[in-house]
């Protein structure tokens, strides 16, 4: 198969033409200032709210460490998703806001490369709400994630896209 260094060609871009895997050649790509935000919601049981409003969680600060694991997994996506290709990360912010019955955790991840950073912010958010329950789990075992999403992304040869509504 030709290379395709803009990306033009339709379809699963991580495939060859026999269906193998392939890292997707970005070499020919202009270097730009890339942004990304994804969300995830760990749903918790109202005793885990009020101790994460409060005094904390026996294992400590919950949202703290959490917002720490959730940066330290973007910087090691490239790691964790075998075709990620591994780029200068030049911001990562993780904020997580408890609601009575559940933590929003959000992730900005930032970069000046020739690739996105979409898969960056969405293991940033995966990891800090796995971090969530792993700190919350003696108190509440059926603490759940869901709506692990992209939520926006901007830059690149595609420019900007936005999730519309609850879709």
């Amino acid at each position: 198969m030709p290379d395709d260094p803009l990306g033009q060609r339709r379809g699963l871009t991580h495939l060859d033409e026999q269906g193998a895997a392939r890292m997707v050649d970005v070499s020919s790509k202009d270097v730009t200032v890339r942004t990304a935000v994804a969300t995830a919601k760990v749903l918790i049981s109202a005793e885990v709210a009020r101790l994460l409003r409060g005094e904390g969680v026996p294992k400590g600060d919950a949202l703290g460490v959490a917002r720490v694991a959730g940066i330290m997994a973007a910087k090691k996506t490239p790691s964790l998703v075998p075709l990620c290709h591994p780029i200068a990360i030049s911001r990562v912010d993780v904020d997580l806001d408890v609601d009575d019955d559940a933590v929003t955790v959000r992730a900005l991840v930032g970069t000046t490369d020739r690739t996105g950073v979409e898969m960056e912010a969405l293991t940033a958010v995966s990891v800090a709400a796995l971090t969530v329950i792993d700190m919350v789990k003696g108190v509440d075992r059926a603490a759940s994630i869901e709506h692990v999403r992209l939520e926006s992304k901007a830059g690149g040869r595609t420019g900007s896209w936005q999730r519309d509504g609850d879709q």
